[in-house]
C-alpha cells in the first residue's frame, strides 16, 4: 500500500465523516438559532428549552436519514478492509 492509497482513504474518511455528522449538526444549529430568536423575542430564558427542540430535531434526522448514513458507513468500513486486506508486507 503506497501512500496515495492511504491519504486517499484518509480524504474519503474525512469526507464520509462530515458527510454523516453534517444533517445533524445542521439540524441543530438551525433549530438553536430559531430557538434562540424565540427567547430574545419573547424574552423566555428558560435553559431547558433549548434542549428538547434540538434533541427532537437530531432524533427526526437520524429516523429520516439513518439507513443512508449506515449505509455510508458500511460501504466505507468495507472499503477499508478491502485495502486491508491487500495489505502486503
Amino acid at each position: 500500500m503506497n501512500q496515495a492509497i492511504v491519504m486517499d482513504i484518509a480524504r474519503q474518511g474525512m469526507t464520509v465523516g462530515l458527510m454523516v455528522t453534517l444533517p445533524v449538526l445542521a439540524i441543530a444549529l438551525f433549530t438553536g438559532l430559531a430557538v434562540s430568536i424565540f427567547q430574545a423575542v419573547t424574552q423566555v430564558q428558560e435553559m431547558t428549552l433549548t434542549y428538547v427542540p434540538k434533541m427532537v430535531g437530531a432524533a427526526l434526522v437520524l429516523l429520516g436519514m439513518g439507513s443512508w448514513m449506515l449505509s455510508t458507513l458500511v460501504n466505507f468500513t468495507h472499503l477499508c478492509f478491502e485495502h486491508a486486506s491487500q495489505v502486503t508486507h
